[in-house]
This record gives structure tokens, C-alpha cells and sequence, in this order.
């Protein structure tokens, strides 16, 4: 049992670290200067972009692409394209980590 216990905190304490992580991701690559988690700055609270999307099969990529690529329309804003300096990589990271928000 003990051993049980041991496990499940280390793995939620590995997840927290992941968030953590990827909050971190968003403000050095600076999506933090136009999005928050749960409230709208200039463009949507993340944690709103998730629920739009929540249950949508190309949701990744589908954000992935509107990252890097830059959009309108789907918050009534302009977002710029990321793509310069943003890696693929992480832009992955940053959507996944932001579809995860509840």
C-alpha cells in the first residue's frame, strides 16, 4: 500500500511539474502577454480556448497550425504568427498543455 501511495505522488507531483513547466513555455515564448489561464487579456483565456475545443478531433493540430501560422476570428481578435520564434516542438507542447486545462 505504502508503495501504491509513493507512486500516485510521484506521478502527481511529476504532472504539477509538467504544468508548471508549460506555464513557463508560454511566458518565455509570449503568449502570456495577450492570454492568461482563466481570464481574457487581449485574446482568449487559455482555459476558455480548451473548452472551444474539448472533444474536437483536430483540435492539436488544428491549434498547432493557428499558432504558428497566426489567425482571426475564432475570438473576435488578431493573433501573429509564432512561427519565427517558436519552435514546432514546443508550440506542440504549449497546445497540448493548453487543451488540458479544465
Amino acid at each position: 500500500m505504502k508503495k501504491l501511495v509513493c507512486a500516485a505522488l510521484v506521478v502527481g507531483l511529476g504532472m504539477a511539474g509538467s504544468a508548471w513547466a508549460d506555464e513557463a513555455l508560454a511566458k518565455k515564448s509570449g503568449c502570456t502577454m495577450c492570454h492568461s489561464i482563466d481570464k481574457k487579456v487581449m485574446g482568449p483565456a487559455f482555459k476558455d480556448v480548451a473548452a472551444k475545443y474539448a472533444g474536437k478531433a483536430d483540435a492539436q493540430a488544428k491549434l498547432e497550425a493557428k499558432v504558428r501560422s497566426g489567425g482571426s476570428g475564432s475570438f473576435s481578435g488578431k493573433m501573429p504568427p509564432t512561427a519565427a520564434k517558436v519552435s514546432d516542438a514546443d508550440i506542440k507542447t504549449l497546445v497540448s498543455w493548453i487543451l488540458a486545462l479544465k
